[in-house]
């Protein structure tokens, strides 16, 4: 029995604070679909399928035909920077996608121009720009993305919005009083608050208006309890934090790999090395401690050493970000993974991945847009777990739980999730019933 599932029909607005590299590759890799230049590949609601029944019913439909999604044909694309480039500037500035690619995507890419950012440079320090709004309080401000909202869904005639964080990786901040109630948020906003950072004050903006939002950085943004319980209230789902492209990527296919075959860790040295402007933002130490703590808390919350001592209770894990500006956008990952084996006999992994940071993300974008719009129409509200199978330091229900990061596992609940929603039997992989076939 299907549960309860609102029509996809009309048009979905897709929001995004922060229109750089990431938010530039995506915008133009759904025109470029559209329009029969590419595809969508990366994107798990374009190409990803789903079994449906025992493996002997042969029964494995798309995922976009087995539930009802959004029209990638149908979607309006909008947003704030503290540049005010036009998305076809931008992308071109980026330096990501060809320019031959571009110039076919021109007209489209021409015709969206950024709205003015909330942005304090207090929060990100190695960027600066004038395309930023003004006003007397934090509070002042958001309404002023509330007016955004409503007016970019009027505009373009959205049925439907979602908003996904594509900006800069903001300065450490712990939780703190202020983000403790929905009151004290808001007491917090009209007082400027110096604990509440740009990212927190869109999130906030976009619950108020019962948009979904997804972070893309790991921020703390709507990562507290604050917006947790105005997310419920409002019946708004939200997900989050920082995309899973990719070195974080390759530890959670890898590490659970190692950990199912009970390999020990001796040590697990990440570097990388990247030239855009997310680079040049995480050169600041502020910046980067956010990041790092995002980073790190991947291999202990797969390997769980207090449960596995004698493999990797000892594990020592390093990572490290370097600015190297002629790389662009194309980041290097380097990882050298010292293992142990029976015995105890040492080994080595050396991993070298040389990715183009946007082209990963911007599936990701596309996947999390659909997903939470498909979340909102089947009445999901709050934090959504089974999309943690996109992030690096997935948001959880439970107050201290840890994340789910096994890339796998993630993608089961993924799966299971879509499953539940269609009322088809989930999953388990135990196979007992194929004995009586």
């Amino acid at each position: 029995m299907n549960l309860n599932i609102k029509s996809a029909k009309g048009r979905l607005g897709i929001l995004l604070p922060g229109m750089g590299a990431v938010a530039t590759t995506f915008i133009a890799g759904v025109y470029a679909v559209n329009k029969g230049i590419s595809k969508p590949i990366g994107s798990t609601t374009q190409m990803g399928t789903i079994r449906i029944g025992k493996r002997t019913d042969n029964n494995t439909p798309l995922i976009k035909d087995f539930i009802p999604l959004a029209d990638i044909k149908n979607i309006a694309f909008g947003g704030w920077d503290l540049f005010d480039d036009n998305v076809y500037q931008s992308a071109v500035h980026a330096g990501v996608l060809d320019r031959y690619t571009l110039e076919q995507l021109k007209p489209e890419l021409e015709a969206i121009k950024p709205m003015k950012a909330v942005f304090d440079k207090k929060y990100v320090t190695k960027l600066d720009g004038s395309n930023v709004k003004t006003g007397a309080t934090k509070m002042d401000l958001a309404e002023q993305l509330r007016q955004d909202i409503r007016d970019f869904k009027a505009k373009n005639n959205c049925d439907r919005l979602v908003m996904v964080w594509c900006g800069s990786t903001e300065i450490y901040i712990q939780e703190s009083a202020v983000h403790q109630t929905i009151e004290s948020l808001e007491n917090g906003l009209r007082n400027n608050d110096e604990n509440i950072p740009s990212s927190m004050i869109y999130a906030y903006a976009a619950l108020m208006e019962k948009v979904p939002y997804a972070n893309g950085a790991p921020n703390l943004s709507a990562d507290i309890p604050a917006l947790v319980s105005l997310a419920k209230q409002n019946n708004v789902p939200i997900c989050g934090k920082d995309f899973k492209t990719g070195q974080t990527l390759m530890k959670t296919i890898v590490a659970p790999g190692l950990k199912t075959r009970n390999l020990g860790i001796a040590g697990w040295f990440s570097t990388n090395i990247l030239g855009n402007r997310d680079g040049a933002v995480l050169d600041d130490p502020a910046s980067f401690k956010t990041k790092e703590v995002s980073k790190l808390s991947v291999l202990e919350d797969i390997l769980e050493p207090e449960k596995h001592p004698d493999l990797y209770k000892d594990l020592y894990h390093k990572v490290r970000i370097d600015y190297y500006p002629p790389r662009g956008d194309n980041k290097e990952g380097w990882d050298n993974i010292d293992i142990f084996g029976w015995m105890g006999y040492p080994m080595q992994i050396k991993i070298d991945f040389l990715c183009r940071d946007s082209i990963l993300a911007a599936p990701l974008v596309l996947d999390l847009a659909i997903f939470l719009d498909l979340a909102q129409r089947s009445n999901m509200s709050g934090v959504q777990e089974w999309l943690s199978f996109y992030f690096k330091s997935p948001q959880e229900k439970a107050p201290g739980l840890k994340p789910m990061h096994d890339i796998f596992k993630q993608e089961m609940k993924l799966q299971n999730t879509l499953r539940h929603l269609k009322g088809e039997d989930l999953i388990t992989h135990l196979g007992l019933d194929y004995e009586y076939l």
